[in-house]
């Protein structure tokens, strides 16, 4: 439900500015994979997309999108990351569905940023350079640099509670809670590094220059999977090699109305063997003693 709220807010935002569709920016289409309510018409040069209205930026995996602003400044979308953006005259509503982002602007007091858990207002014009992360179990982690930056008021989304975000602090609100707050948080929360220059793995895959087999020995946790921006792959089927992987299962179960077992049938064990007696006995060994006597 929390998840959906902010697309359900940016919809409707997209509903209001529909006839004007404000101009948002441009984004090079092989960063990103971009939607926006002028698809038919969305004009594209030299690789890069023109948006205007309500878009949605998904970056692609191993890559950085840098949306430029048509107000200036660029929203950098981190790698599998989804922003949510709606441009109108005077405002910008930004909504991070998932993943991290970083924003550098000139904001005005009405400009808004959203998370599935909170509301990021601007408590006045400034130059924003922020820095945030949403990663799956909702922690979220938020940087307001800079000291020209403006004061944050940050809600929830029930406007429950509430907590001002100043130029300079870098917070984690834990699993998306204003309650659970580390105020001086260390974790970098823009995007994570991304692989070394030259060709990246996914590009070698796709070449023919890598199996999908290297490619995971080489990289078995991409960045965005290890930072909490991607979901990680399912387990890989089982090899076609002939050897194999046994996995064993059982239910146990309790029925208190259910008969008890029979008891197993009792044997009797074996009697122990008698010793056999001494030949003769106590007597013939008494009759050789005397015989001995008497002999002589």
């Amino acid at each position: 439900m929390k998840a959906c709220l902010a697309l359900t807010i940016v919809i409707s935002a997209a509903g209001l500015h529909a006839q004007t569709a404000a101009p948002l920016g441009t984004i090079d289409l092989a960063d990103a994979e971009v939607s926006t309510t002028l698809q038919d018409t969305m004009p594209v040069a030299s690789g890069r997309a023109k948006l205007a209205g309500a878009s949605t930026v998904t970056a692609k995996e191993g890559r950085n999108a840098e949306l430029a602003l048509t107000r200036g400044g660029q929203v950098l979308v981190c790698q599998t990351s989804v922003l949510h953006a709606t441009p109108a005259a005077d405002s910008l509503l930004l909504a991070l569905d998932r993943g991290a982002m970083e924003i550098r602007m000139k904001t005005t007091a009405n400009d808004v940023l959203m998370t599935p858990d909170m509301r990021l207002s601007m408590g006045s014009a400034g130059e924003l350079d922020l820095r945030m992360r949403v990663t799956r179990n909702g922690d979220t982690c938020i940087e307001n640099r800079g000291r020209k930056a403006p004061t944050l008021t940050i809600s929830d989304a029930f406007g429950e509670a509430s907590y001002q975000l100043k130029p300079g602090q870098h917070v984690l609100f834990e699993h998306g809670s204003l309650r659970e707050v580390v105020d001086r948080e260390t974790t970098p929360c823009g995007c994570p590094a991304l692989e070394k220059p030259g060709i990246s793995i996914a590009d070698a895959v796709v070449s023919g220059r890598m199996t999908p087999q290297q490619a995971a020995a080489a990289q078995p946790f991409p960045a965005a999977v290890s930072e909490g921006l991607a979901v990680p792959a399912p387990a890989p089927p089982e090899p076609a090699d002939g050897s194999t992987h046994v996995q064993i299962a059982t239910t146990l179960t309790f029925d208190p109305n259910a008969a008890p077992p029979a008891p197993a049938p009792f044997t009797a064990p074996a009697p122990a063997p008698t010793p056999e007696p001494a030949k003769g006995g106590p007597f013939r060994a008494v009759g050789r003693f005397f015989k001995r006597i008497f002999a002589h």
